[in-house]
């Protein structure tokens, strides 16, 4: 056997440096300190993603974390209106510098570097994939403990794209009280373990109605199915979000920041207990 050259172009042997798989994860920004990555997805679109990525990151940021939200929805970017930033994001010479909310949660979205936060984004999906891995690699996430990845809904590009190029620890998956849910819900669970990404559990987004009168709940949606689902993927329910117009208001606001309620306690105590 002749001594290796290191030139794999002139090459015939199978040796392990050409046949195991090659990581695909992107490096951060040299500047950048981030402890866990948290992706927040859902099989299909309406379930209040966003929402919920929000006010985990506000809930995590209450226990004392420095918090940060990558908004990898490219198409659909909605992080910084719940937030109320409309500012564009600043530049240096070493990498982008996200937006702070008024309580210090680092945002970076497209929309802080459009013109007009109201104009599309019509690019092809190439394009979409490239600007989410800039926001890994090129955006200073600097002392971020946990960075939560707003992710569009679906299994297309952007959810691929993250997968592949960033090392998230964890998924959270955002579902409502239909039907339909079951099978949804079961596409997301596949495709994170077809990456070998690990669920952190479900989150059942308007669940019910209080009424601010009598207390009682109305499942407006018909009864839910989440604990029979949960139990036949082997993954826990970590909350159960009620329809709350406070909270519909707030994001519209741009205070999402001043929301009371302990609805997703038990979500980021199990995002925070991950070794």
């Amino acid at each position: 056997m002749s001594e290796c050259t290191h030139d794999c172009s002139t090459c015939g042997s199978d040796c392990a440096s050409r046949t195991e798989p090659q990581s695909l994860i992107e490096k951060p920004n040299q500047m950048s300190s981030i402890g866990k990555v948290i992706g927040v997805v859902s099989g299909k679109g309406g379930v209040g993603k966003t929402m919920v990525s929000s006010l985990l990151a506000v809930s995590m940021q209450r226990l004392g974390k420095n918090v940060g939200i990558l908004d990898a929805d490219i198409t659909g970017p909605s992080v910084p209106k719940a937030f109320g930033i409309h500012e564009k994001a600043d530049a240096c010479e070493f990498g982008i510098i996200p937006r702070k909310s008024k309580m210090g949660i680092d945002v970076m979205s497209v929309n802080l570097l459009l013109e007009n936060e109201s104009d599309p984004v019509v690019w092809r999906g190439p394009v979409i994939a490239g600007v989410v891995k800039q926001f890994w690699t090129d955006v200073i996430w600097k002392d971020i403990d946990y960075l939560f990845v707003d992710m569009p809904p679906g299994t297309g590009d952007v959810p691929l794209t993250v997968f592949q190029s960033i090392p998230v620890d964890g998924i959270v998956i955002v579902t409502s009280p239909q039907e339909l849910v079951s099978m949804i819900v079961e596409k997301a669970v596949k495709m994170a373990k077809l990456m070998n990404i690990p669920i952190l559990g479900i989150i059942e987004n308007m669940s019910y109605y209080e009424c601010p009168d009598c207390g009682k709940k109305h499942k407006i949606y018909g009864d839910s199915h989440i604990e029979e689902i949960a139990k036949e993927h082997g993954i826990p329910v970590l909350a159960q979000l009620p329809i709350c117009t406070d909270l519909a208001k707030q994001c519209d606001q741009g205070t999402i920041e001043l929301f009371e309620g302990d609805w997703l306690d038990p979500a980021v105590e199990k995002i925070a207990s991950q070794e």
